[in-house]
């Protein structure tokens, strides 16, 4: 493992209560290895995408992406920047709010896009959200990571988190602090889409970027789990599964009507 870099970025007082409040609890409560994270970019534009599979991974991630002398920008639920404090920091740290489900969701992909033409380091979890592929593995993606790496020319990077899911499994409201979780990261070659980007940006573009950018997460993953992912990936509305909040709602409610 390499040594981290040094953050050259201009941090503001955001990043900076932030990592003052979370890497303590980061340093008590998890052990990290990470790999290959010089392929992530020291400067400049980057669309990072990762799997997600917690609640508590966007943090666990910053934390990666802070060693490598970056700050993470990710497109966050609109509905945290209206808590006051919440709001103010993560405003404060050029996060991008989405707004899903509504007519103002492109907002995101234009606030994102103008963020990697200013340099910065845009993370997207492809997926939309947590997993919810029954053994945690990368589900069908969705194509704003496409769409953003395809808009401003940037390189996409892969990323392989394994490990959040210890600490606090998808939709538990018991994180397990004790002993502390391993956070694995494997960071991958950029995901090659140059001949993508010299056709017209279609939907058939777009989603064969999208299977791209998905299948080089998964081989990340196989490499991290020393397993082989599912031949087919998991596609929640052919299963019939909520694509927003928690899956197993309607599952406990039937429970209830019929018990």
């Amino acid at each position: 493992m390499a040594k981290p870099r040094p953050m050259r970025e201009h941090k503001g007082i955001g990043f900076t209560i932030g990592v003052m409040l979370l890497k303590p609890l980061l340093w008590t409560f998890t052990r990290h290895r990470w790999r290959e994270g010089t392929k992530l970019p020291e400067t400049g534009g980057v669309v990072v995408v990762a799997n997600h599979v917690s609640h508590v991974d966007p943090v666990t991630f910053a934390h990666f992406m802070w060693d490598h002398g970056r700050l993470p920008r990710y497109l966050a639920k609109d509905g945290l920047f209206r808590i006051r404090v919440l709001g103010w920091l993560l405003r404060d740290m050029g996060q991008i709010p989405v707004h899903r489900e509504s007519d103002d969701a492109s907002q995101a992909f234009t606030s994102a896009v103008a963020a990697v033409e200013e340099g910065k380091a845009v993370i997207v979890y492809p997926e939309g959200t947590l997993t919810r592929d029954p053994d945690l593995w990368p589900m069908v993606g969705r194509t704003g990571a496409a769409r953003i790496a395809l808009a401003s020319g940037a390189p996409v990077v892969p990323v392989a988190q394994w490990g959040a899911h210890h600490l606090l499994y998808p939709y538990s409201a018991k994180p397990r602090l004790f002993p502390p979780t391993r956070i694995d990261m494997l960071v991958g070659d950029p995901v090659d889409l140059e001949d993508l980007r010299a056709r017209p940006v279609t939907p058939e573009t777009i989603h064969e970027a999208t299977d791209r950018i998905m299948a080089a997460i998964t081989a990340l993953l196989e490499q991290v789990r020393g397993e082989k992912a599912p031949a087919e990936r998991f596609d929640p509305r052919r299963a019939g599964v909520r694509t927003i909040g928690n899956p197993h709602t309607d599952k406990r409610a039937a429970r209830r009507r019929t018990g």
